[in-house]
């Protein structure tokens, strides 16, 4: 019977050190940064997919948005995005495109309307600096919780603009003479719908941009 005692203190001494083992590494993980849900992250990261060749995310662009915050293009993966450009010294049509933007989110649901990203990118950096944007923002009630409104270098602004199928010219008065049109994106930054229908609804966008938030 001793002999058994003595057995069976044995094998929990030796599970208790296995226990205390185990401890020790997780608390060691823990402590390197190397927790599993970090693990699990950059798991994430690694398997993420590689964005499709005509993905417009794929230009190397930095960008800037109303608050002075930078992004790229590729920041927005994930969800579909409404964009635009526009240049803020436009008098008439862009903002007659900001507020048919507007109308395609006030035609969502709540529910929808948090899925769905609204950008507008400028042909004019040099004049439309952080303020200007801001005074977008403000002068046409978007929410910054929805809306960026940004600007970039002017290589980028025609590498994007080429991307979107946009095609403008700066005019020797400082006005541009450019395309109006509103492109929907898909999560990965692939067009999945565009029109040049501004001032009204547009039924048929509409529903492009319903069916872009139920795949994303």
């Amino acid at each position: 019977m001793k002999r058994l005692n003595s057995l069976t203190t044995g094998l929990l001494f030796s599970a208790s050190c296995l226990l205390l083992a185990s401890a020790t590494s997780v608390l060691a993980q823990t402590a390197d940064g190397s927790t599993s849900s970090s693990s699990a992250s950059v798991t994430a990261t690694a398997t993420a997919k590689p964005l499709p060749g005509n993905s417009v995310y794929k230009i190397a662009a930095t960008l800037s948005n109303q608050n002075n915050e930078s992004f790229t293009l590729a920041d927005k993966r994930g969800k579909p995005v409404l964009v635009s450009m526009f240049y803020n010294s436009c008098e008439f049509v862009c903002p007659m495109l900001i507020e048919s933007m507007r109308l395609v989110e006030k035609d969502l649901t709540p529910a929808e309307r948090d899925n769905l990203s609204m950008m507008l990118i400028t042909f004019d950096p040099a004049r439309d600096d952080t303020q200007a944007l801001q005074s977008v923002a403000s002068k046409h009630e978007l929410n910054s919780k929805y809306w960026t409104i940004a600007r970039t270098d002017p290589a980028s602004v025609r590498k994007i603009a080429a991307a979107l199928g946009i095609q403008y010219r700066l005019l020797e008065d400082g006005e541009f003479n450019h395309t109006t049109a509103m492109i929907l994106l898909d999560g990965n930054g692939k067009i999945v719908g565009r029109t040049q229908k501004i001032g009204k609804s547009d039924p048929a966008f509409l529903k492009q941009v319903r069916k872009a938030l139920q795949n994303p």
